[in-house]
């Protein structure tokens, strides 16, 4: 690519007022977001996205998954392109910024382009992943993952929500399920910006995350089955407690996690009692434990260590216990040519900048599978995210996208 200049600046206004106008899709209670995937505010927010993007000349596919692939031609017919982009769903309770910066930043690179009459060798392809976030669906990033072979398109229309309703069925529903193939697409390689969701880049006063490697993780649905029985009239000795084995084990995990130090955690999110009455003990519990590291065999190890502990705690109980693997990536170690292209268009920009483990998963780590990729961070306030207090400031999120526009030009190539 020929030299760098001073002009290859993105609009950091326009993109700030795309994030806000999104953010009015699908608001939250307090300030966040709740455009969970597949729900009529995703198909608000997909339209006008859509709207955007024509408005910039992109031309759509959409596949069985629902994914939307928006394409900005480039100079060479047979040249694979290069795909930029996240997802736009959010979590239940989720903030204007997780996964959305990545999408819109990606728009801001090609509206970018086109104000500045810049032309590609590689064609350029903004993406909008379906079901990143897995708070509706699990598993997380299951459209990526299906694209990239990982799970089966029958096996993600067969997910359902804690309401019964099959991932397949609200796809059609909500009217955007797409007629291409999943994963026929080829890549040249593939790009994502996003926040931090972690402390350290702004902690450290840093701009600029240069993602080098991504943490693996395990859900493990554990579903523990009791007996229910009033609480007051009850004997102690004679409960057969789901609630109470839950609790061992949730205090397990956290032992687990801590004797895996460094570079390990665990902890759980999201259970249900039933029938989670005040007076009557639960007859079942159903909870998710979620344990990352970068390293493999921790990682492997901690999920052994828990289901052994776990099924010995409901052995001494009574308790029934299931384990299944709702969620699973292996760590991934990101493309070092594309690594070193956010180092250096950091560099360029004058942005401080450090290296980064994500310690989330991403689409990119389902992308890594088929192509070269990486990713790029920017600090958000205090660390927070998945909660409606997740924030970013406005220089932040022009930072990453500039970062992410020169580093994307490197690989589509300038044609002079």
């Amino acid at each position: 690519m020929a030299a760098t200049g001073e002009n290859l600046r993105i609009d950091g206004d326009r993109l700030w007022d795309s994030l806000m106008e999104m953010a009015k899709i699908g608001p939250g209670v307090a300030g966040g977001n709740n455009r969970q995937t597949l729900t009529d505010e995703d198909a608000e927010g997909r339209a006008l996205f859509k709207q955007w993007c024509d408005d910039a000349g992109l031309s759509m596919g959409v596949d069985q998954m629902g994914s939307m692939f928006m394409m900005r031609e480039g100079t060479d017919p047979d040249a694979l392109p290069v795909y930029v982009g996240s997802h736009l769903d959010t979590q239940p309770t989720g903030g204007k910024y997780d996964g959305v910066l990545g999408v819109l930043g990606a728009l801001e690179a090609v509206r970018s382009m086109n104000d500045l009459g810049i032309r590609t060798k590689h064609p350029i392809c903004v993406v909008n992943w379906t079901n990143e976030e897995g708070a509706r669906f699990a598993p997380a990033m299951m459209a990526s993952g299906v694209f990239a072979g990982v799970h089966t398109l029958d096996y993600a229309y067969g997910r359902t929500d804690l309401d019964g309703k099959a991932f397949g069925e609200e796809l059609e529903r909500i009217g955007w399920k797409g007629e291409e193939e999943v994963g026929a697409r080829k890549m040249h390689a593939y790009y994502e910006l996003h926040i931090e969701q972690g402390p350290i880049l702004e902690a450290e006063d840093k701009d600029i995350g240069v993602v080098t490697h991504c943490q693996g993780l395990w859900w493990l649905e554990f579903t523990l089955t009791g007996r229910e029985a009033h609480t007051g009239s009850t004997p102690m000795d004679m409960r057969v407690n789901a609630g109470l084995a839950a609790a061992r084990i949730f205090e397990m995990v956290q032992e687990v996690a801590m004797a895996a130090q460094p570079g390990a955690v665990g902890g759980v999110g999201q259970m249900q009692f039933s029938p989670n009455s005040r007076n009557v003990l639960p007859g079942k519990v159903v909870f998710t434990v979620d344990i990352r590291s970068p390293d493999q065999e921790k990682l492997d190890g901690m999920r052994a260590e828990i289901e052994k502990r776990a099924a010995a705690i409901c052995d001494e109980i009574g308790v029934g216990c299931d384990v299944e693997a709702v969620g699973h990536f292996d760590p991934v170690t990101f493309d070092p040519e594309l690594v070193g292209n956010v180092r250096k268009a950091a560099e360029e920009l004058g942005y401080s900048h450090r290296e980064l483990i994500s310690g989330a998963g991403h689409d990119a780590c389902w992308a890594a599978k088929v192509a070269p990729a990486t990713m790029v961070m920017c600090p958000c306030v205090k660390g927070i995210s998945h909660n409606e207090a997740e924030e970013i400031s406005k220089e932040w999120a022009t930072a990453g996208a500039e970062v992410l526009f020169r580093a994307v030009l490197e690989t589509a190539g300038i044609v002079e």
